[in-house]
């Protein structure tokens, strides 16, 4: 038995229900042709086809029966709804009064719906080979039992005949279906697997990000923590050790180190508050982009008390919460740098959104930097503003020289 993720139980049940439901519709249309025959001429046939069904039911719904067979299960069940029903209307069933389906053919007929049921099962459950000893084995069993419980006669023998042809007629066809059957239950439980493994993919994929992006917030976190805390404490540090060396030989200097050293505590205090605040949520959140930039750059001009130069578009397209980010917190770097390292005197930022592009540059006039000793380095956090502009599909320009300050542009196109 094939190990499906489709529920095989359930299918099962069905088949066991449509089974008496047929017997039923069938005794009902018997009941209407053979109205004039008493009941017992059509008993047997019902009651010995009804406990076979009942039997099979009964086995599909107990799973101790399920569990202890395992891979025999399928195999006894097909026994049931395949084998038995043409034994017992072969061997046990007393002849039908004159009528429609009542001969030997008839007979064969009245089983090709419970047949079916058999070829379902077979063709879903097992490989093409298995259709085909389902559909030869049941006509060779049909055949059989004709021909051993048919007398020689040659009445009879058409008879026989007649079944023999209608027998091969419903092998072929099952033959046919089965086999269509199969190719689509096959393709079915690729797909299925396709779909597995493309889930395991995209959980993979997921938990990749989400680690990159764990990954780059940590190290935002340590540079906002090492542009505040750790530049105060080191600062204050020095000044402290000063303070000790002086407080003996120059106490008024060494007053003067201390006042300087709580100033410079109360200000590293601001900067390390207002860097957990940026961490705690994105701004773009309650402002939206262009208010959050607007906020952003007026913010890093009063404390680097530079002069600003800004401009921001009046609105903007529906952007995707990942370019929102991209664009917003490269922008937050950018500024940092500016603030904490340039040590420039003006700022200017300009941000241009169309149909197709988006288009940030901030630029300063302050120290810049050497671009090979950056590399070596890797100050600054700009290869982390490489790496956001590279997961949301921009490209970020860096253009810095000692001296002539520098230029951050980031590009983005097919948001």
């Amino acid at each position: 038995m094939r190990d499906d993720s489709l529920n095989f139980t359930r299918v099962i049940h069905t088949a066991a229900w449509v089974w008496l439901g047929y017997l039923f519709l069938l005794a009902g249309v018997d009941a209407y042709l053979y109205a004039g025959h008493p009941l017992v001429i059509l008993g047997p046939y019902y009651l010995i086809n009804g406990a076979i069904a009942l039997l099979f039911l009964g086995f599909s719904y107990w799973e101790w029966l399920q569990n202890r067979l395992k891979s025999f299960y399928v195999p006894l069940m097909l026994l049931i709804i395949a084998g038995l029903p043409i034994i017992a209307s072969r061997l046990w069933i007393r002849p039908f009064p004159p009528g429609p389906l009542s001969n030997v053919e008839g007979l064969t007929l009245r089983l090709l719906p419970v047949l079916f049921i058999g070829l379902v099962i077979v063709a879903w459950q097992y490989r093409w080979e298995a259709v085909v000893v389902f559909a030869l084995g049941t006509a060779v069993l049909d055949i059989a039992l004709v021909m051993i419980n048919t007398p020689n006669l040659p009445a009879q023998a058409t008879a026989t005949h007649a079944v023999v042809f209608v027998t091969i007629v419903r092998s072929v066809s099952f033959l046919v279906i089965g086999y269509f059957i199969n190719v689509l239950a096959h393709q079915l439980r690729a797909q299925q697997a396709q779909l597995i493994e493309a889930n395991a993919r995209l959980v993979h994929y997921a938990s990749t990000i989400e680690q990159l992006s764990i990954s780059r917030e940590r190290n935002r976190l340590a540079r906002e923590l090492h542009d505040t805390l750790a530049h105060t404490l080191s600062g204050l540090a020095v000044q402290l050790e000063t303070t000790q060396a002086y407080w003996d030989v120059d106490p008024e200097t060494a007053r003067d180190l201390l006042a300087r050293s709580l100033a410079a505590t109360r200000s590293g205090l601001n900067e390390t508050r207002r860097a957990l605040k940026a961490l705690r949520a994105s701004p773009i959140d309650d402002l939206g982009l262009l208010l959050a930039l607007q906020k952003l750059t007026h913010s890093a001009a009063e404390r680097g008390k530079l002069t600003l130069s800004l401009s921001l578009p009046e609105q903007i397209p529906s952007l995707s919460p990942d370019v929102e980010q991209c664009v917003y917190r490269i922008a937050q770097e950018a500024l940092e740098n500016v603030v904490y390292h340039a040590n420039a005197q003006t700022l200017a930022v300009l941000l241009n959104i169309s149909a197709e592009e988006i288009h940030l540059k901030i630029a300063d006039d302050g120290l810049g930097f050497d671009k090979k000793q950056f590399q070596e380095t890797g100050h600054y956090g700009l290869a982390g503003m490489r790496e956001r502009a590279q997961a949301a599909g921009g490209d970020l320009t860096i253009n810095s020289q000692p001296g002539q300050g520098t230029t951050v542009q980031l590009n983005l196109k097919g948001f």
